[in-house]
């Protein structure tokens, strides 16, 4: 994404997000990154914050998805929480929304998988 940028970075969640039975019995943490993409010039110049979106409202949005939400997907809770997001803050022209699986059940040894999307206002997804 090009332009300004709020990042909120490798937000901790608990959540029972996944398509094995066992995952959504026991669940897991999950780990959500959002990059929103607006203007911030007008906050920069004034220091108002009417003319940003809050990072704690973002933050707010993904945590209540998901925890509130099971999803069988990771890219199914991305998309919730990038739809919502668009749906709610009007400032925001696009977000890029990442959700990291560190206990993934894969037979192998791996930091985590990951999924990335990219939504942005208007777009027809």
């Amino acid at each position: 994404m090009a332009g300004d940028l709020i990042r909120v970075t490798r937000i901790a969640v608990f959540g029972r997000h996944g398509v094995l039975a066992e995952e959504a019995v026991l669940g897991q943490r999950f780990y959500i990154s959002l990059e929103a993409q607006l203007d911030l010039g007008a906050a920069g110049r004034s220091d108002d914050v009417a003319g940003t979106v809050s990072y704690a409202d973002l933050t707010a949005v993904a945590v209540a998805i998901a925890t509130e939400h099971r999803f069988n997907l990771i890219e199914a809770l991305a998309e919730a929480i990038a739809a919502e997001i668009l749906a709610r803050f009007t400032l925001i022209d696009a977000v890029a929304v990442r959700v990291d699986k560190p206990s993934a059940p894969v037979p192998a040894i791996l930091d985590s998988v990951s999924i990335e999307i990219m939504r942005r206002r208007g777009a027809g997804r």
